[in-house]
């Protein structure tokens, strides 16, 4: 359901001028043309068109993908970028403007996108089809039922800065154009034309502008850029479609549903299909823009192609060009560009996943990876991709340094081994290496622990999703998944041993076996590994108090002279350590944290031990106490953690879910504990 979209901006008329008023605040190397609203032009503020001697390079079009273009005017990039209004098309008057500003001797290169817009009804795909197929699929769409894939030039850009051009050369200014079409989404009509200009656009700006920073002239500024553009390939994924300021939703892209090819200006792309996990989505991607068979489709009675269900005649089924020059064992950059709205970690994940593809799968050496947004579309959640053929000389421009705000630092060289070894700490313990491993014979004690951690580890993680939907009303949403690391770490680390791998140089590796099994004999050892396990994995509040709850428990027991611990000394360790949390940690009863579980069942433990009452018995009564103070936190108004923040209404209606995580180990733990004692009893 469509509604009024939720913008931060004043009149949505004002949008662009008042973005670029923020931009040049920011940046001190920028200034803008005094012509607002009609002109809309960022350049640099250290050029000057009667003393510049470098070959001015201006982009531009609509705004609403920033950082493009404003974002990267800089030294070593783009001399001016002229705004036009949100996916529009700025006018000629602006972009003359912008040439007469910053072109002096040296000349011009005015940088545009091509466009097209794209009406079409969207085709339903499977992403494991065959990229050639699928290619087809779309050219027989278009050739049968031509009103289903009608493609009409946006020519606004070209013809806008065409005639800027030709004006400025009559003013007696060396203007060149270079016009960028990256698009990989659809099959051309013949060659690249009609290809849209998409995040490889870009790359080429950077290109360009090194190769002006560095002196060339116009003429050879204009033939790196032009390689340039010919040499990189572009197509994107949509989760959803941008919206215009001031403008209503569109719910054209529904739930779980995804979009390939989708226009950076919303207008509708290449295909729909369900939502796919983001490996799939990479690879389907990387097959398009890499595919070396592009389908060009005509009638013809020779010949028949079943597709779809559909029958029809075709003259030939495609030609071996494709999108881009790249073959097995080219060196490539990559390029992945959010869209809007899209979380750096999803855009990460993407490029996590797309450079071993690159490299395995289709042949290629990836010198460089650049991921962040860079060609936007409004909020557009999604991203594309962008892979460039890169010789050394193109490597050379794209690592030149640059003043301009929005490209990436710290991307150029060779990149370092991905991952090293986490380092092997000279000692797991303060005892000898032998009492790490894991007896062959356990003790009765031993057993006992081994199922009450099991049992109290298996709690946590079936409780999984139950803790991060309680949390996600009053934290972060994370503790389920938070103690369920720590959980499945504790049961890992009581049984396996690990093998690391410690890389001397880049030939030769030593094998370094770490026995990290759970001294289960010995009770002080375990307790400590058990921290040990939770601090290597669990991050967050909950990872540094449980690691002080066991560091301190470990303490306490370790004072006592003899290996079988008595249940006082239990009773004492489990005081030990809730004390030492309520220390470090700053909470205590009441503060609707896990010690309003711990604490309960630490009183209860040692009330009943005190009498003289069955220690099996009283651990079970202490973990009804453990739970019920657990639930009491549902009437409780917090006092430590994100919960403080949350409203007393909201907190009513959920238990604290550490103080649940907390109740749920130890309750198990205390079960299975009477288990163990009544198998051995009968």
């Amino acid at each position: 359901m469509a509604f009024q979209a939720k913008k931060l901006i004043n009149d949505p008329n004002d949008a662009v001028t008042e973005f670029i008023e923020g931009l040049v605040e920011t940046y001190p190397g920028l200034q803008y043309l005094d012509g607002f609203p009609e002109v809309k032009v960022v350049l640099r503020a250290d050029v000057s068109r009667s003393t510049y001697d470098k070959v001015a390079v201006i982009s531009g079009g609509g705004s609403g993908h920033e950082p493009a273009h404003a974002g990267f005017v800089g030294e070593g990039m783009l001399t001016a970028a002229i705004c036009g209004d949100v996916f529009a098309s700025p006018p000629v008057d602006s972009i003359l403007a912008g040439i007469r500003a910053v072109t002096g001797l040296m000349g011009c290169l005015l940088i545009v996108k091509k466009l097209k817009a794209i009406r079409q009804d969207i085709l339903h795909i499977d992403l494991d089809m065959d990229p050639t197929m699928l290619n087809i699929g779309y050219s027989v769409i278009k050739l049968i039922f031509p009103h289903l894939l009608c493609m009409k030039n946006y020519t606004g850009d070209r013809l806008n800065f065409g005639l800027a051009a030709e004006q400025a050369k009559s003013e007696g200014y060396k203007v060149e154009m270079v016009i960028v079409g990256d698009d990989c989404a659809l099959p051309p009509p013949r060659g690249i034309a009609g290809r849209r200009g998409l995040a490889g656009t870009i790359l080429v700006h950077k290109v360009a502008g090194a190769a002006a920073a560095a002196g060339l002239s116009l003429a050879d500024v204009v033939a790196e850029a032009k390689l340039a553009s010919e040499m990189v390939g572009t197509m994107g994924v949509a989760l959803s479609v941008c919206t215009l300021p001031g403008q209503v939703t569109s719910d054209r892209l529904g739930p779980g549903k995804m979009e390939l090819g989708l226009g950076i200006h919303g207008e509708p792309g290449a295909a729909m299909a369900d939502l796919q996990p983001v490996d799939n989505v990479v690879s389907h991607v990387l097959k398009q823009i890499l595919s070396p068979v592009v389908p060009l489709l005509a009638p013809s009675d020779k010949e028949t192609l079943i597709l779809l269900e559909i029958q029809f005649d075709i003259k030939e089924c495609w030609e071996e060009t494709g999108y881009v020059p790249i073959t097995r064992g080219s060196r490539v950059v990559l390029m992945i560009n959010g869209l809007g709205a899209t979380p750096v970690m999803e855009l990460m994940i993407a490029a996590g996943k797309a450079v071993p593809r690159l490299q395995l799968e289709h042949g290629l050496a990836v010198d460089r990876v650049y991921t962040g947004s860079f060609m936007t579309s409004l909020d557009m959640a999604g991203f594309s991709i962008s892979v460039m053929k890169a010789d050394q000389g193109v490597l050379q421009r794209l690592d030149a340094a640059t003043k301009a705000p929005y490209w990436p630092v710290g991307v150029a060289g060779n990149h370092p081994p991905a991952k090293i070894p986490v380092p092997i700490p000279p000692s797991l313990s303060t005892t000898n290496d032998e009492s790490f491993s894991q007896p062959q014979q356990l003790t009765q004690q031993g057993h006992t622990l081994e199922v009450a951690i099991e049992a109290a580890a298996s709690a946590v993680i079936n409780l999984m999703d139950s803790l991060n939907e309680w949390d996600s009303k009053v934290g972060d949403g994370d503790c389920g998944s938070t103690m369920f690391r720590g959980a499945t770490a504790i049961l890992k680390d009581m049984k396996k041993q690990y093998v690391y791998i410690l890389l001397l140089t880049l030939y030769h590796s030593l094998l370094a076996v770490v026995p990290f099994n759970y001294p289960l004999n010995d009770a002080a050892e375990t307790v400590n590994e058990i921290g040990s396990s939770i601090r290597r994995v669990m991050g967050g509040t909950s990872g540094i108090i449980y690691s002080i709850f066991c560091k301190a428990a470990y303490a306490e027991l370790k004072a006592t002279s003899h290996s079988v611990i008595a249940p006082v000394e239990w009773a004492a360790a489990l005081e030990a350590a809730i004390a030492a949390v309520s220390k470090y940690g700053g909470a205590s009863a009441g503060y609707r944290t896990l010690l309003d579980a711990l604490i309960p069942a630490s009183s209860v433990l040692n009330e009943r031990l005190s009498v003289g009452d069955d220690p099996v018995d009283a651990f079970v009564l202490s973990s009804e106490a453990a739970l019920a103070g657990a639930e009491s936190t549902k009437h409780m108004q917090a006092q430590a953690g994100r919960s403080t923040y949350v409203s007393g209404e909201i907190l009513a209606s959920v238990p604290d879910p550490g103080a649940m995580a907390a109740a749920s180990w130890y309750k198990a733990a205390a079960l299975a504990v009477k288990d163990n004692y009544n198998h051995h009893a009968s």
